[in-house]
């Protein structure tokens, strides 16, 4: 595969040696690592050292021994050359001196030594994000300003070295690092990532999608025994071959698996939760038909509450206290809280969720007015109808129709749809609330995530609903600043859906099937000791065996912390076991 160009100049013969020098100086380098001249020979290995034993030839002194005195015979012999005035000696005493002041102030065209370790300190806080604790150092080929100041690319071939000072510039950053962007930077080697474990060990996200890794061996950068990131829990590598083959081969489980196998600690990947739940490794004891039909009782990760990170809490509360109410009672006076260029859609969902199904609460008497409710107010209302694009029938015209642009035409749309009355106020439960910074070009803006539920009015019936909001700070002198707006609306999409009850996302195990066992308050307290993956393992293996923790942990070592294994070694020996061995039935949820 040929290597991308890159619009860095070629640096000066010599000049990474000064680089190289002056990082060491600044502590920014290893003081053994070597940085690359692109000026040395192609046969000369990298990295070996050359001889320093000095040759001594009296009758052929250096030059430069003679311009700066180190040869004290040689200069006397020099200054009386001078002193006479021997071109020879006159022009190379100037070529030398020169040679040494273009050296001291040069390095890839860029400003002295010096102010090169300041210019890439002044270049990763400009990509630093300190709220979300997270570096971005994607598409740096085309960053202006390393262009501009002829900095050596870190994720260019010969940028090893730069990325190395990149990452230990970040390793003392406040707060500590927690996830790093290398997306799209066409990288085909993992080499840019040798260093990043070193300096970043706690390192906890990373994402390389829309690079050029081809096979496994790019990967072992960071996940070998040298440079593994043991503590890394979310990892992307969607759009880079290795991935594209494994998943154009039909082994998508056995990619998963693979990555698993390398990460321990990981819990996402490619976007979705990695499930520990079993090793790859065949057993002679479990049958293939027995392995096929195992299934989960409940998910290997419980529900989490509300997750508010990277911003006051207050932000986010105040504005929905003061949002919701003039949602339901004065939507005009919503005006003021959208951007000019605000963008605002809605959809109904009218299926029946499962679960509200299974329940019956749709014909519930605990629900009498769930029957009065309609959906054609928000099929057909809003002065566009919903946006649910699934079910469009409307062409081209509907879709746009649907969207509505610009402060005044999303005010207008909500104004046209039912009545509410959201009871913010109230019950906390009802309503579950995720809140984060995100990058939007040059921007970092705030994206809001609410599931809830509100009453329709005039019926009363209840409708669930999930709402996503992409908010900025409001800017000095703007109409949401000057009427208490703390922040400004760029983005606002409703979606409202058949009402299914709140439980859906209080914290705790979720069951997979109606009527599976889940831990009660006290397991779940007993197992939180033990560290990710052996407690969901443990969990696991509980549930479907009732064991107590004490059996079902000397199962599942027993059995290398194979969960197949482990039942299938506990259906030989259960008959065998004291009654002792399984849990009381109040450990369990009814």
């Amino acid at each position: 595969m040929s290597q991308p160009t890159f619009s860095s100049p070629t640096p000066a013969p010599g000049s990474r040696a000064i680089a190289a020098s002056a990082l060491r100086r600044a502590g920014l380098i290893d003081q053994d690592a070597k940085m690359r001249d692109v000026s040395e020979k192609p046969g000369r290995k990298a990295g070996v050292k050359q001889s320093t034993r000095t040759r001594t030839h009296p009758h052929k002194p250096r030059a430069i021994d003679l311009v700066t005195g180190k040869d004290q015979h040689g200069a006397k012999s020099l200054n009386a050359r001078i002193a006479a005035g021997d071109p020879a000696t006159s022009r190379l005493v100037k070529s030398t001196a020169a040679r040494g002041r273009r050296n001291a102030i040069s390095l890839n065209g860029a400003p002295g030594s010096g102010k090169v370790i300041e210019l890439w300190k002044e270049w990763v806080n400009r990509r630093w994000n300190k709220e979300a604790k997270f570096l971005n150092l994607e598409r740096m080929h085309e960053d202006e300003f390393l262009k501009r100041h002829r900095l050596t690319c870190p994720s260019s071939p010969d940028g090893a070295r730069e990325a190395q000072v990149v990452f230990k510039i970040a390793s003392k950053l406040e707060p500590p690092v927690e996830t790093i962007s290398l997306a799209h930077n066409d990288l085909a080697s993992g080499r840019i990532m040798s260093t990043l474990a070193h300096f970043m060990p706690k390192l906890a996200n990373l994402s390389l999608e829309g690079n050029k890794l081809g096979g496994w061996k790019e990967i072992e950068y960071i996940s070998g025994k040298r440079g593994r990131l043991e503590q890394l829990r979310e990892l992307v590598l969607i759009g880079n071959p290795m991935r594209d083959l494994e998943i154009k081969n039909d082994r998508v489980q056995q990619y998963k698996s693979d990555i698993a196998r390398r990460f321990p600690s990981l819990e996402m990947l490619d976007g979705e939760p990695v499930v520990r739940v079993a090793f790859d490794a065949p057993t002679p004891s479990a049958s293939t038909s027995a392995r096929h039909h195992t299934l989960l009782t409940s998910f290997a990760w419980n529900v989490e509450p509300s997750f508010i990170a990277g911003v006051d809490g207050t932000i986010v509360s105040n504005f929905f206290v003061r949002f919701f109410p003039l949602f339901d009672n004065q939507r005009g006076a919503l005006l003021d809280a959208y951007a000019p260029d605000a963008t605002f859609s809605f959809s109904a969902n009218t299926g029946i969720p499962p679960r509200a199904r299974i329940e019956g609460i749709h014909v519930s008497k605990d629900f009498p007015n769930q029957r009065k409710l309609e959906w054609a107010p928000w099929l057909s209302g809003g002065l566009g109808g919903s946006r649910n694009i699934g079910r469009l029938t409307g062409g081209m015209q509907q879709l746009t129709q649907s969207l509505h642009l610009g402060s005044e035409q999303a005010v207008k749309a909500m104004a046209d749809l039912p009545s509410t009355k959201h009871d913010v106020t109230g019950s906390p439960e009802q309503f579950s609330v995720d809140a984060f910074p995100i990058r939007q070009g040059e921007s970092t803006n705030l994206l809001v995530t609410v599931h809830g539920q509100f009453a329709e009015l005039p019926s009363e019936g209840i409708r669930s609903f999930d709402r996503s909001f992409v908010l900025a700070i409001a800017p000095e002198g703007s109409r949401a600043k000057q009427n208490g707006w703390d922040v400004v609306i760029l983005s606002d999409q409703l979606v409202v859906r058949a009402y299914s009850s709140y439980e859906a996302w209080r914290p705790g195990p979720i069951r997979v099937q109606a009527g599976d066992l889940l831990p009660s308050p006290g397991l779940q307290q007993a197992l939180a000791p033990l560290p990710e993956p052996q407690r969901a393992l443990m969990q696991d293996l509980i549930l479907r065996t009732r064991l107590n923790l004490q059996f079902a942990e000397d199962c599942l070592k027993n059995n290398e912390w194979d969960l197949e294994r482990a039942l299938a070694n506990y259906e030989q020996v259960k008959a065998n076991l004291p009654g002792d061995a399984y849990l009381p039935q109040d450990a369990f949820l009814p």
